[in-house]
């Protein structure tokens, strides 16, 4: 599921399982005896994380009361004190998502993000097959920097314009099978190119931000934004082309057939647009100053050693409340009223996940949960990177993506240093499996977006994400080891120095 789970509607069999498993689960570490090798404190951060983890995923209440627990129950049971739970709520690499969430709201207060959009679209020609991937070439760019949901709530429309186009033109019953079949895969297309896009940035997809988050935190490793984009690009660049075919050519047989009037529907959105405002130049001057501050970042360190990831975000929010559009009425390029609009909620699930994993590992139950998988050195590496990216992906389809990764990238990051494995080697394959989500409406936004169009069934989104998560997960490790070992220095067997820090 998304970063941003709709609330859930009444209270099913699912949701009462977990209200009262969660508490058992609590319970059970006052009832029951310390495991060998785990210290009271530690049994006790179980049988926290084991309530957390189990409300997180059945929502009994919402996810993000949930993220607050550990500030409750850590000082209760005497785990950490309130200033050590609390702290993990203001990490810096929250405030690098809160910071370019102004910006990709500022984007769609002056609807720069459809110009860069509609602009996209219309390069790549008017055959069906290259629609589609015009469609996801501009899904798959805005979703690096603007919610997945918000991409794909704009491309719906212009979307379902082009298929309304065709289906006016479709005569006899073979034409119309063909615009049906170029229907689905154009909707379907823009869901999984809003969620592959998320990929290639820190900001994309909350689970890339809380696995630099852990790692910064718990041991003190930095993953820079220009450093993650190194491997999440690559990884977008090859995943949009791979589910392009898969779409087109093996899972639906597109027709290659010419659509004059698509160029008339984009040109007339374009019209709609008129020509480029001022805020949308100023915003886009913004934009383009701070994506290219976070991928100097790494260079400028040495001339500027304050500077970071998050202050490049937090300045580049600040312009936008500081240039003005009209002084005389006292309007600018962002509002207050436009910047409720950021995922709160998100802010404080990172928060709880971070509080959580901080108790993890300062009494020992990672290491604990480290000693359990210790068969696992029996295992070849790339098969268990295939099973944690596996295990991730499956969870994701029916729980939020942000959950699933606070829940698991303190256990994975345990069980890699339990085996003597860079804990990157499953940790980076786990944050990118979590985001990619593709069979089931409820996986993500943008598939529950589509869907709910009434263009597609169930079965036919459950046919393509079939193919796709497969093709995603070897896409994935097959990264990882290829990329990996460049980017974040990963030697197979070889424990990096900076995983005997201390938690941060």
């Amino acid at each position: 599921m998304s970063e941003r789970d709709a609330h859930m509607v009444g209270f099913g069999r699912r949701q009462l399982a977990g209200w009262l498993l969660g508490p058992l689960a609590l319970l059970a570490v006052f009832v029951l005896p310390a495991p060998e090798g785990l210290s009271v404190q530690g049994w006790r951060t179980a049988g926290v994380t084991a309530l957390i983890a189990v409300w997180w995923i059945t929502e009994p209440i919402p996810i993000p009361i949930t993220s607050l627990l550990p500030m409750i129950l850590f000082p209760l049971f005497g785990i950490v004190d309130i200033r050590a739970a609390a702290a993990p709520y203001a990490h810096p690499i929250i405030y690098l998502f809160f910071g370019g969430f102004m910006l990709a709201l500022a984007m769609e207060r002056w609807n720069l993000h459809l110009r860069i959009a509609l602009s996209l679209i219309g390069i790549l020609g008017t055959k069906p097959s290259r629609i589609v991937a015009g469609f996801m070439v501009a899904s798959a760019f805005l979703s690096m920097w603007v919610s997945n949901t918000a991409t794909a709530l704009m491309m719906l429309p212009i979307a379902l314009s082009v298929t309304a186009l065709l289906e006016a033109q479709a005569m006899d019953e073979k034409s119309k099978a063909g615009v049906a079949t170029f229907s689905l895969v154009l909707l379907l297309s823009v869901a999984y190119a809003a969620t592959i896009g998320g990929l290639g940035t820190l900001i994309g997809t909350p689970p890339n931000a809380l696995l630099a988050a852990f790692l910064s935190q718990t041991f003190g490793y930095r993953i820079g934004f220009a450093q993650w984009m190194l491997i999440g690009i690559p990884v977008v660049l090859v995943g949009i082309p791979l589910a392009w075919f898969l779409l087109t050519r093996v899972i639906f047989n597109v027709p290659d057939l010419e659509i004059p009037g698509a160029v008339d529907v984009i040109a007339h959105e374009q019209r709609k647009l008129g020509a480029i405002t001022t805020p949308e130049i100023g915003v886009g001057l913004i934009f383009a100053l701070t994506a290219l501050g976070w991928m100097t970042q790494p260079f400028l360190v040495g001339v500027l050693p304050f500077i970071s990831d998050t202050g490049i975000a937090l300045v580049g929010g600040l312009l936008l409340f500081l240039v003005p559009v009209d002084v005389k009425n006292g309007i600018f390029l962002m509002d207050w009223e436009t910047a409720r609009r950021a995922p709160w909620d998100v802010f404080l699930l990172f928060g709880g996940g971070l509080s959580l994993a901080y108790g993890i590992e300062t009494h020992g139950l990672a290491a604990w949960l480290g000693t359990l998988f210790d068969g696992a050195n029996a295992m070849p590496v790339v098969l268990l990177v295939t099973l944690v990216c596996m295990l991730i992906l499956l969870l994701t389809e029916l729980t939020s993506n942000t959950a699933t990764a606070a829940t698991f990238l303190p256990v994975i990051a345990a069980v890699a240093i339990g085996i003597g494995e860079n804990p990157l080697l499953l940790l980076v394959p786990a944050a990118l499996a979590a985001s990619c989500s593709f069979m089931l409406p409820v996986g993500t936004p943008p598939n529950a977006i589509i869907f709910g169009s009434g263009r597609i069934t169930l079965p036919q989104m459950a046919r393509a994400g079939v193919w796709l998560n497969a093709s995603f997960i070897v896409l994935i490790v097959v990264m990882v080891y290829l990329i990996g070992p460049l980017v974040f220095g990963i030697e197979q067997g070889v424990l990096p120095d900076w995983t005997r820090a201390s938690p941060v």
